[in-house]
């Protein structure tokens, strides 16, 4: 009874003092050896202490490059993707025909999440709808999972992380996709090799015909022609010379983003090697057993039967995405418009990134009266060399444009530039400012759709999450030439490491910083270091390695699992 009322007592008075409300009471009973504890959880945790929740949709190389390097645990991510994996995109073609199986290029999102020092849900679902004003998002379980009603929900956020990437072609990402030609092309040889067929069918069949002549075309056109020569000539002897593989590029020359040298290397070698590459030949159509192309040179419309078409020409938005630039105002685009931090133009807390955005890039022309200005500190209307050198790094970190510039007319600083618009004086006005620069934003480039630029933006968007509390404090990036005051952050800067193309037969070309091309067999083994560093774990580096050496060893596999 005593201890009863004790813990009465003590009960009102936490009560009647919500100070007391975290405190706790803990009191020894000698003779039981008990323990007798009481707390009072008080009011809900307060704004001020509560983890901002980040939502995160896809887990392509922007999503997973931003989970892996995310490390602060003051957030609370929630991952949104129909797949609960990460594919190594740059090996599928070598999925497609057996070099690489496709399990050692996927590495679970949840094994991922594990791994970072974040805190990290995962969902498998698919996001359907975006909610700016109210800071919501709506989604539905992946269509295979039927959960009796329950397939729907919704999920609010504080922050918005957009990398859903583009809406996929017949080729592009998913590991689906190149199982199931790694399978078709099984199929058409087995169907090929029936004694029934006649021999004009049977050339239908393995007609094989790859559109567009970027990285992606040029690299399945090789590894399909390998697979082809290497290892089905054993298995189908008398089909290998029914088999046609015909590349169809719009443009003038296939690999046309690389150095000249490579261009003409590539066409020499596939020519060599027997692959039909036809330059500008633009498809109309696509039939169930003929594809329709016209010849730009002599606008003749051609007619080739396929056993298999396989599309590499590019991407498109995907109609969430779409729905979602229609409510921001965003029409008439092909992708999400960002600024320079990866910031959606007209939402202050979302962020997209990867294929489904593109960056909006600043031009000095746009600003360069509030530019003089700043560095015009007494407002005399002219600027020495001197005023200028104090604004000259923000503006190069503001405007990357002025950079390139510079480098492309081997001008050694800011400086130069203006002393080539005004030789005879050491002062500029309004007038001589703009005219030195401008010319500068005719540098303004997209950033292409690669693996390489979306994992760099989701390393950046991570450290800046990571310093958020930080930079908030202490601000590191260029002055805010419209306003006072500092960016919290420095800009996303790509940084370009350079670019592949396997040729097959053992052979890669290479084009890589500082104008460096390099082509054939050794660089076949950088391709191979070099890819073998950058996949996702060292479970999957062990398992990519395995299947080399056993391709090396036995060949590729046939079979049609």
């Amino acid at each position: 009874m005593r201890w009863s009322s004790f813990y009465h007592t003590a009960s009102r008075v936490f009560h009647e003092y919500p100070s007391l409300s975290k405190s706790v009471v803990i009191c020894t009973v000698i003779s039981g050896g008990g323990l007798v504890a009481y707390s009072d959880a008080g009011p809900a945790q307060s704004d001020q202490n509560r983890k901002k929740k980040v939502v995160v949709l896809g887990t392509g190389w922007a999503g997973t490059s931003f989970l892996k390097s995310m490390k602060n645990s003051s957030y609370d991510i929630h991952v949104v993707s129909p797949r609960n994996y990460f594919a190594f995109t740059p090996l599928l073609p070598s999925v497609t025909c057996g070099t690489v199986e496709a399990r050692s290029i996927v590495e679970p999102i949840r094994t991922i999440s594990r791994k970072s020092g974040a805190n990290i849900q995962f969902s498998e679902a698919e996001c359907y709808k975006i909610d700016p004003k109210n800071n919501k998002v709506y989604c539905h379980a992946a269509q295979n999972k039927k959960l009796g009603g329950l397939e729907d929900f919704s999920i609010d956020y504080d922050y918005l992380i957009i990398a859903m990437g583009a809406r996929p072609n017949t080729f592009n990402t998913p590991v689906e996709d190149g199982l199931r030609i790694r399978r078709e092309v099984i199929n058409l040889f087995e169907r090929a090799s029936l004694p029934s067929l006649p021999v004009e069918e049977k050339k239908k069949l393995l007609s094989f015909v790859i559109v567009g002549g970027g990285p992606t075309g040029v690299e399945f056109a090789a590894e399909l022609h390998d697979f082809v020569h290497e290892d089905l000539h054993k298995l189908y002897p008398s089909l290998v010379e029914h088999v046609k593989i015909i590349l169809l590029e719009a443009g003038d020359h296939i690999l046309n983003m690389f150095d000249k040298r490579i261009t003409e290397f590539a066409e020499k070698k596939f020519k060599r090697d027997g692959i039909d590459v036809r330059l500008g030949s633009m498809v109309v159509k696509v039939g169930e057993n003929e594809i329709t192309a016209k010849e730009r040179g002599t606008g003749q419309v051609v007619s080739i039967p396929h056993g298999m078409v396989v599309w590499s020409t590019g991407v498109g938005a995907r109609p969430e995405i779409l729905e979602f630039m229609k409510q921001i105002g965003q029409v008439n685009r092909r992708a999400l418009v960002t600024d320079e931090w990866l910031r959606v133009e007209g939402c202050d807390n979302i962020y997209a990134l990867g294929d489904c955005a593109t960056i909006n890039q600043r031009k000095v022309m746009e600003d360069i009266a509030v530019i003089f200005s700043k560095a015009d500190k007494n407002n005399s209307g002219r600027l020495d060399l001197k005023e200028f050198h104090h604004v000259v790094d923000d503006i190069i970190e503001r405007y990357p444009q002025v950079d390139i510039y510079l480098k492309k007319n081997q001008m050694k600083d800011m400086a130069t530039l203006l002393n080539q618009s005004q030789e005879t004086s050491a002062m500029v006005d309004i007038e001589y400012f703009k005219e030195a620069l401008s010319k500068v934003d005719s540098q303004m480039k997209n950033l292409p759709a690669t693996a390489q630029v979306a994992a760099q933006q989701g390393t950046y968007l991570a450290d800046c999450f990571n310093r958020m509390e930080l930079c908030e404090r202490y601000p590191e990036g260029p002055l805010r030439f419209r306003g006072t005051g500092r960016h919290r952050f420095r800009p996303f800067r790509y940084k370009h490491f350079g670019q592949f193309a396997p040729l097959g037969g053992e052979q890669t070309a290479a084009q890589l910083p500082g104008d460096w091309i390099s082509i054939g067999h050794s660089t076949q083994w950088l391709w191979y270091s070099i890819y073998t560093s950058k996949l996702v774990s060292w479970r999957t580096r062990a398992l990519v390695v395995s299947d080399w050496t056993r391709r090396f060893i036995f060949g590729r596999d046939s079979s049609q699992i």
